[in-house]
């Protein structure tokens, strides 16, 4: 008879419970993962509310930290007992859009089917994630990190998403050293996306927050300005503390048209707006803000890079003392408690930026 762990499931829309499931059987190049550290993230809110549709029954959470308990016949490199993580994006490293240097969009073997988008991010989304006992890592060589010794689980417990996500907008964004840059909340993707700004060389962070308990965060990651939108027209600030010229990149950490707009009117000519929101309705591009489409302007998206070289460098800056995203984990529960935390989550109750739930 199997054995059975406790798992967070979507049920439908609305509704997440907590489930006995079968612990996962083991193929050949995976590795069953147990879990000491996840948490839930703003996409996860989005499948529970229905936004993002997955599969009724699927196990949902996509950032794990753990203990290797089993590993595949075929995986070498790496041994049972081992304190590792795996990104949020999990790529086969052999697909076409992992050899083509995309690994994010990674769709397993292509082949006839051709390219399927977010294909590289499986768990939570078309594979069991991570908000469970255990998870099961697939491609094992390719997704797990060992975890350098002296770091806590909380320390890397941004890592696999989070921190790759922030980082990754400010990289698409090709910032150089001396930009102005702004970026479009600070939760915890914008938080990142600022340290990310600042590790490149901007010179001028703006961030755009209203909650002062976010926008001391922010200062203390690396602003040098937080606007409040609700005592001030955001893109008029943003001009005036640029001297009218508007900034090099804005990136957009919220998924709303009304900040993806927002940043696309504070740019300079040329200027390139990142965007990492997850939007839930359709986009407009305002024909003014976009100059018509002549105003040299670059918009790109970005899924953060997955992989175990991609976990490697950022755990080596979290060991450099370059970050620390301790203060981003402001609430704890248990796995038993997954309920509640995400209602409080959810609901964005308590000064709530980022929970850690450990099994």
């Amino acid at each position: 008879m199997a054995q059975l762990m406790k798992a967070a499931v979507f049920v439908e829309p609305g509704r997440i419970a907590l489930e006995e499931r079968p612990i996962p059987d083991v193929g050949p190049l995976d590795a069953l993962i147990r879990i000491t550290t996840t948490t839930i993230c703003g996409t996860d809110v989005h499948i529970m509310k229905g936004e993002y549709p997955v599969r009724p029954g699927l196990i949902i959470g996509h950032e794990p930290v753990g203990i290797i308990e089993k590993l595949g016949s075929a995986v070498s490199g790496f041994a049972e007992g081992q304190r590792v993580i795996a990104g949020a994006i999990t790529p086969s490293g052999y697909s076409n859009a992992s050899l083509c240097g995309c690994g994010s969009q990674c769709g397993g073997h292509g082949g006839m089917s051709g390219w399927k988008p977010l294909g590289g991010w499986r768990f939570g989304n078309t594979i069991d994630g991570t908000q469970a006992e255990y998870v099961l890592v697939p491609d094992a060589m390719a997704n797990l990190a060992v975890i350098p010794e002296g770091l806590s689980d909380e320390q890397v417990l941004m890592c696999p998403d989070i921190m790759s996500t922030g980082f990754s907008g400010a990289e698409a964004g090709n910032i150089a050293i001396g930009d102005a840059v702004a970026i479009f909340a600070q939760g915890p993707i914008g938080l990142c996306a600022t340290v990310g700004a600042k590790l490149m060389g901007a010179s001028k962070i703006i961030a755009v927050e209203r909650i002062p308990a976010r926008a001391k965060v922010a200062l203390a990651m690396g602003a040098d300005h937080v606007v409040d939108f609700s005592q001030v027209d955001p893109v008029q600030e943003i001009r005036r503390l640029t001297d009218g010229r508007g900034v090099d990149v804005a990136i957009e950490a919220l998924g709303t048209q009304g900040t993806f707009e927002s940043a696309l009117r504070v740019l300079r000519p040329g200027g390139t707006l990142s965007s990492l929101g997850v939007y839930s309705t359709d986009l407009k591009i305002p024909l003014d803000a976009y100059v018509a489409g002549l105003g040299n302007h670059r918009i790109i998206n970005t899924l953060c890079p997955g992989g175990k070289e991609r976990m490697r460098r950022l755990m080596d800056v979290v060991a450099s003392k370059r970050i620390d995203t301790r203060p981003l984990v402001t609430h704890r529960f248990r796995l038993d408690d997954i309920v509640e935390a995400y209602d409080l989550f959810a609901n964005q109750r308590d000064g709530v930026l980022k929970v850690a739930i450990t099994p």
